[in-house]
């Protein structure tokens, strides 16, 4: 039998599943048997215990569980609370562009504009907050229609999306281009 290092493996495990996992399915992993398996965890709980180590691990009804120990949790709160700052990409700011400029506006609306799907970006926007469900256009299969949100007003600097800044029919035309060329690239990748 080969030497491995069975706490890293069961460490990643558990770490990585982040919910319990049964102590059989962690010993068919490790090919051990269940009885060194539990003694290998229960080593590991011990070393755990240290109170240099902010994580634990909990047994819950035979399976175990890596989570944080609860003298952290004031500390994950401080963090969870911090505002996020989130980077827009080019995909996310053309995306976000075409629904500020056409809302309401239906991602087939936003597809056909940009040439690709745009799932991912508008769900990212969502997400954000920067972009919002607005309702469901009256045509068949109802499809979703988006615009943007006050969070978008106040992080563009507006007041309202009169503000924004008008497109002339040249620029409107580059933008095409542009995108006729993005999509033409994609297609031959």
């Amino acid at each position: 039998m080969e030497n491995k290092n069975y706490e890293a493996i069961i460490e990643a495990i558990l770490f990585t599943m982040g919910e319990s996992v049964e102590l059989e399915k962690i010993a068919d992993a490790i090919e051990l048997d269940k009885k060194e398996t539990q003694k290998i965890i229960e080593r590991m709980m011990e070393h755990y215990k240290d109170d240099s180590i902010g994580l634990q691990i909990i047994e819950l009804d035979g399976a175990y569980q890596m989570c944080t120990k609860s003298e952290m949790y004031e500390y994950l709160i401080r963090i969870a609370k911090q505002p996020k700052r989130h980077a827009l990409t080019d995909v996310l700011l053309e995306t976000l562009s075409i629904i500020a400029y056409k809302q309401p506006i239906t991602k087939v609306e936003i597809e056909k504009i940009r040439g690709v799907s745009c799932d991912h970006a508008v769900s990212k926007l969502v997400e954000y907050n920067l972009v919002c469900e607005l309702g469901r256009l009256d045509a068949p299969g109802r499809p979703l229609l988006f615009g943007t949100t006050e969070e978008f007003l106040r992080s563009f600097g507006v007041q309202s999306i009169d503000e924004l800044p008008s497109l002339s029919a040249v620029q409107v035309e580059e933008f095409k281009q542009e995108a006729e060329e993005e999509a033409k690239i994609k297609m031959e990748v």
